[in-house]
């Protein structure tokens, strides 16, 4: 397990962390649900359960609020993340959609075969990419951008699906996936992230995103928690943080509750957006947190965050390697990334005057991030544990 100890030895950033509240929330903003089939569809694949939803009353006592609990995505569908409920889905939809189109009098086989799919990826959607694919009979190409762990690669590896290593950034990674699809018959991109004329695939990928959420409203249900106050969300690109914005933003659903996102500070590109009002890319740096190690913001996700969300918090390595001992206390054996959102809830919830709030709308500045989100010894908050310990091994 990571220490701050370590993480000092190994030159981890020593800036503070940062909180921006949302100058452009919208209130009456409203989006269409996603469709129910999704969460049929997932309910039918071998092996689906529902991820646990663990309550954590001795961190609840430390921010002073009234209950916490951990959406554990230790393990999802045999994978150590999330990632499998949108790989899954738009590999369904994207060879739907081949089938579709292939020419008259092939068969069904014939129309989706032989089908590579492409992607880059920080680790846990190139290897549920090559999963889902391997189950399906079809076959992966995974590019990973440099600090993604040996041990991260081979895993993706021993699903079937060669990985290149393309050096430089993620946006660098993603790039190189793109040019291969586009120079090889028969291949499918399947990437998380959005770009103009690239938008329906990764659209797809975010409703498959939606099964969690669905899970969570029914397990707060059964704790007796109509809503939740506020859920503290890890964002990469964006796209499980936009998932989370279309479900709590869908029309019938309570608006009290506030949504805030969280990213590595050396790669906060949602932070940055949100302070500009636009879609800001940021230059990155290696992080514990490797699958939010991103600089550029979902060309999809961006309208539903910048209307969405009601802040981003940014932590430090350190920050996170913190909360990784009280998650494992309350049973939540979580990987970097899932320390992530219990970091940026410590520094909301504890901190009343957090670095880097900033002002709001008409120059009025924020009191702090706490009173902002309106949290108190009331309030009931939701980590969105994204990933286990076995999914990033230079956390363990």
């Amino acid at each position: 397990m990571a220490t701050p100890e370590d993480e000092d030895e190994a030159g981890a950033e020593a800036e503070p962390g940062a909180w921006t509240p949302n100058p452009n929330r919208d209130p009456a903003f409203a989006v269409t649900p996603v469709p129910e089939e999704v969460v049929a569809f997932h309910r039918s694949l071998d092996g689906y359960a529902p991820t646990p939803l663990r309550e954590l009353p001795d961190v609840a006592a430390e921010l002073g609020v009234g209950r916490v609990f951990a959406k554990d995505e230790s393990m999802r569908l045999g994978l150590p993340a999330f990632k499998a409920l949108g790989a899954s889905w738009a590999m369904r939809r994207a060879l739907a959609a081949r089938a579709v189109d292939a020419p008259a009098g092939a068969t069904s086989s014939a129309a989706v075969s032989p089908v590579t799919f492409v992607t880059a990826t920080d680790g846990n959607h190139g290897r549920a990419v090559a999963r889902m694919a391997r189950l399906l009979g079809h076959r992966a190409q995974v590019f990973v951008p440099d600090g993604v762990h040996p041990t991260a690669v081979g895993a993706i590896e021993a699903e079937g699906a060669p990985v290149t290593v393309a050096g430089g950034s993620y946006d660098h990674a993603v790039a190189m996936a793109a040019g291969w699809a586009n120079d090889h018959d028969g291949a499918i991109l399947l990437q998380d992230t959005a770009w103009d004329g690239y938008e329906e695939i990764p659209g797809w990928i975010v409703q498959g995103y939606a099964t969690l959420f669905a899970e969570l409203d029914v397990q707060l249900s059964e704790a007796g928690v109509d809503a939740p106050d506020v859920v503290f969300v890890p964002a990469g690109v964006g796209s499980l943080a936009q998932a989370c914005v279309t479900h709590y933003r869908s029309r019938g659903n309570p608006a009290r509750t506030r949504l805030v996102s969280v990213e590595p500070v050396v790669a906060a590109c949602v932070l940055a957006s949100l302070r500009t009002g636009e879609a800001t890319a940021v230059t990155t740096s290696v992080t514990t947190m490797a699958g939010l190690n991103c600089g550029t913001v979902s060309s999809l996700a961006w309208p539903l965050l910048r209307a969405g969300l009601d802040g981003a918090v940014a932590v430090t390595d350190r920050a996170a390697a913190q909360a990784a001992t009280a998650l494992r206390t309350g049973g939540v054996d979580a990987g970097p990334c899932g320390w992530a959102p219990l970091a940026g809830a410590r520094l909301v919830a504890l901190d009343r005057n957090a670095p880097g709030m900033g002002a709001g709308a008409g120059g009025a500045t924020w009191a702090s991030a706490r009173d902002h989100l309106g949290v108190n010894a009331r309030s009931v908050i939701v980590l969105v544990a994204t990933e286990g310990a076995a999914a990033n091994p230079s956390g363990a």
